[in-house]
């Protein structure tokens, strides 16, 4: 499957309930030739409305984090576990995630990336290993298969506890260097 058709197929979805209440699809966005992929839970109240990942608030301060090691979105691609919104904001459910998997499988296939970024602990959990402890694992890498992963705090965790971003700032260094070491492309 291609891109084209990936992205059609995933705007189209109705395998679980979230499809009922979305206003849009968030397929993702960024650059699908990036060896950096960056992957975020679900979509949030912004996203859902835009139909874009990561917008708002929380889309805000990772722009900021991404300028902090000189990247920015459009050398790397953004994702999400679900593609649909889950009402309230509430955490994906397991079914949910489970649903929407195969179109972030189908999605990194097609990317291919060298970098795995996490954000928070719900991608972290489904993507790294699901006993994943954000507050002591974070900034850490893990090879999972062709694959080096790490997570950082969900930049919406930033935002209720602003003490946790000096932490941040030294796992986005860690990134950089990977990405430095690593990474065939120049970011």
């Amino acid at each position: 499957m291609n891109w084209e058709q990936l992205r059609h197929d995933c705007l189209q979805c109705t395998k679980c309930p979230l499809h009922e209440t979305r206003t849009n699809v968030v397929f993702g966005s960024g650059n699908i030739g990036s060896e950096i992929l960056f992957i975020g839970e679900g979509p949030g109240q912004q996203e859902d409305l835009t139909g874009e990942p990561f917008v708002g608030r929380a889309g805000k301060l990772l722009d900021d984090m991404l300028t902090v090691i000189d990247l920015d979105r459009s050398k790397i691609f953004i994702a999400n576990i679900v593609k649909c919104r889950p009402p309230g904001n509430r955490d994906p459910l397991p079914q949910e995630q489970e649903a929407c998997i195969d179109w972030l499988r189908a999605q990194t296939r097609l990317i291919s990336p060298k970098l795995i970024v996490c954000l928070g602990r719900i991608s972290a959990m489904k993507l790294i290993k699901p006993d994943f402890k954000i507050t002591k694992e974070h900034g850490v890498w893990f090879e999972k298969g062709k694959f080096r992963m790490m997570a950082l705090y969900h930049p919406a965790a930033l935002l209720r506890d602003p003490g946790k971003r000096p932490e941040t700032f030294a796992d986005l260094k860690v990134l950089r260097r990977a990405i430095d070491e690593i990474c065939d492309k120049t970011y």
